[in-house]
C-alpha cells in the first residue's frame, strides 16, 4: 500500500478503502468444491461449519509489492542455503533438523504486513495452510463491474494444481525415489478436529486425480517395522505433514521419527525444512543488518532482508529492558504456531510477562496490519489484513490474504477469513 511520487493513494489503497462489490459467488463456491470432491462432508463443513472461513470480498495490491514480497522470499531461502546461516540456525535446532535427505518443503507460507513503507515479513510458515482451500475460492469470484473485470480477470486454467503435483513429484524425486509415489499420507493429530480438515479432504482428491491413492489418518495409526512406514498394514511412500511438532518428539510421532531417520518414507515438509526457515529464532538473525552482511549475499537479496521487523530473543538478562521498550514489540513463542500465545506489548499484563521474561519468546517490533474495509450487515468496518505468499523453492504458487478484527489473524470475524489477492 503505498502513494505515488504526488503523495497520493495508490490505486490498492484507494480500492481497499472504498471498494465495498461482493465478489464471492457463494453458488460458484459450492460448485466449484463439488467439482473437487464428491464428498458431502466438505460441502457442509466449508460452508455452513465454518462460517468466517472465507470473505465475501477481495484484497487488492500493488504489483509492486506482490514483486517485493517474492524478492523477500528469494532472499530468505538464499540466505537458508549459505553454509554460515545453517551453521549458526542448526545450533539451536534439534537434532534430527541436521539429517538433510533432500526435500526443500511443500508449501512454505510468508506473512506479510503493508504499509507506506512496503511489506514487512512477519512470520514464515513451513506448512501454512489454506493453499487449496484459496485456490478454489479465487475462482469463485465475480467481477463487480466492467473495470474490475477487465483489470483482474479470474485464472480457471488449473495452473495451481498443477504446480502442486509438480511440487510434490519433485519432493519426491530429491530424495532419490523415481517415478511417483504409490499412497500418500496426509497427517495430523486428530485431523478430523482441524479447522482446516476440509483443505486436507481437498489434497486428498487432488492426489487420487493424479492417479495417487491418499489417505487422511492420525500419527496414532501408523507403525514402522520392516523399514517401512505403515498405515493399517499398507506401506507410506510420502507424507504430506501437517503436523507441528516437526522434531517428531511426541511418543505418538515416534514411528514417524524412526522412519524419517531411517530415510523410508519421504516427509514434507520436515524438521530440516522447519529449523531451516520457520523457526521464529531465525529472524534474529535475519534481521541484524551486520549478520545479514556477514552471509555475503547479492546485494539486492541483503537490501530485501530489511523488510524484517527488528526481532530479539528475550532473556532473563534483557527481560526488564524488554518490558521498558514493551509497546514496541510483538512478543512470540519461538516455536509458536498459529497466533498462539502471542501477546502485544501494550497489552501484555504484569502475570504473563512473568511468563514471557523466563525466555522461549522472540520481541519482533510492530508492523502494522494494512487495512481493507468491507461493508457488512449494513455497517461499513475497517479490518486489518496480511498477505501470505504461498511458495515453493522461493517460487510464488498462490497469493491470499486474511481479514480480520483482533491481536492477531483469525476466522472469528464477520466479514473476515481468506480472501482472494487482486494485483492493483
Amino acid at each position: 500500500m503505498t502513494h505515488d511520487d504526488a503523495g497520493r493513494p495508490s490505486r490498492d489503497e484507494v480500492l481497499n478503502r472504498a471498494c465495498f462489490c461482493i465478489t464471492l459467488e457463494r453458488p460458484a463456491l459450492e460448485t466449484a468444491l463439488r467439482r473437487e470432491t464428491s464428498d458431502p462432508q466438505l460441502i457442509d463443513a466449508l460452508l455452513s461449519e465454518r462460517p468466517h472461513l472465507f470473505s465475501n470480498a477481495p484484497v487488492f495490491v500493488s504489483k509492486e509489492d506482490l514483486a517485493a514480497m517474492t524478492v523477500v522470499v528469494e532472499a530468505l531461502e538464499a540466505a537458508a542455503e549459505t553454509p554460515s546461516y545453517q551453521e549458526q540456525v542448526l545450533s539451536w535446532a534439534p537434532e534430527i533438523a541436521r539429517r538433510d535427505f533432500g526435500p526443500r518443503g511443500a508449501f512454505m507460507g510468508y506473512d506479510f504486513h503493508l504499509g507506506d513503507d512496503g511489506p514487512r515479513l512477519i512470520e514464515i510458515n513451513t506448512n501454512a495452510g489454506g493453499a487449496f482451500l484459496n485456490a478454489i475460492l479465487a475462482r469463485a469470484q465475480s467481477a463487480c463491474c466492467r473495470e474490475v473485470r477487465e483489470a483482474f480477470p479470474v485464472d480457471g486454467s488449473g495452473a495451481f494444481e498443477a504446480a502442486v503435483w509438480r511440487m510434490f513429484l519433485d519432493e519426491w524425486a530429491s530424495q532419490g525415489r523415481a517415478g511417483q509415489p504409490g499412497l500418500i499420507a496426509i497427517v495430523d493429530d486428530r485431523p478430523t478436529e482441524q479447522y482446516l480438515y476440509p483443505e486436507f479432504l481437498l489434497a486428498k482428491s487432488l492426489f487420487e486425480r493424479r492417479g495417487v491413492e491418499a489417505v487422511i489418518a492420525d500419527p496414532t495409526e501408523f507403525d514402522h517395522a520392516g523399514g517401512r512406514l505403515s498405515h493399517r498394514g499398507r506401506a507410506i511412500d510420502l507424507v504430506y505433514n501437517r503436523l507441528v511438532d516437526f522434531a517428531f518428539e511426541a511418543e505418538d510421532h515416534r514411528p514417524f521419527r524412526d522412519a524419517y531417520l531411517d530415510g523410508a518414507v519421504v516427509v514434507t515438509p520436515n524438521a530440516r525444512n522447519h529449523a531451516l526457515l520457520a523457526d521464529k529464532r531465525n529472524l534474529v538473525l535475519l534481521s541484524d543488518p551486520a549478520a545479514v552482511r556477514a552471509l555475503a549475499l547479492p546485494d539486492r537479496h541483503e537490501r530485501a532482508l530489511a523488510a524484517i521487523p527488528r526481532t530479539i530473543l528475550v532473556t532473563k538478562e534483557n527481560a526488564e529492558a524488554m518490558w521498558a521498550d514493551r509497546k514496541q514489540f510483538f512478543f512470540k513463542p519461538a516455536g509458536g504456531h498459529g497466533g498462539k500465545a502471542v501477546y502485544r506489548g501494550d497489552k501484555i499484563t504484569r502475570g504473563v510477562w512473568a511468563h514471557v521474561s523466563k525466555g522461549g519468546y522472540i520481541a519482533q517490533e510492530v508492523a502494522p496490519p494494512g487495512e481493507r474495509r468491507l461493508r457488512v450487515d449494513g455497517e461499513v468496518r475497517s479490518l486489518k489484513l496480511d498477505v501470505r505468499l504461498y511458495t515453493y523453492r522461493a517460487r510464488p504458487l498462490l497469493a491470499a490474504a486474511r481479514l480480520y478484527q483482533g491481536q492477531t489473524t483469525n476466522f472469528r470475524t464477520p466479514g473476515g477469513g481468506f480472501a482472494p489477492v487482486y494485483a492493483a
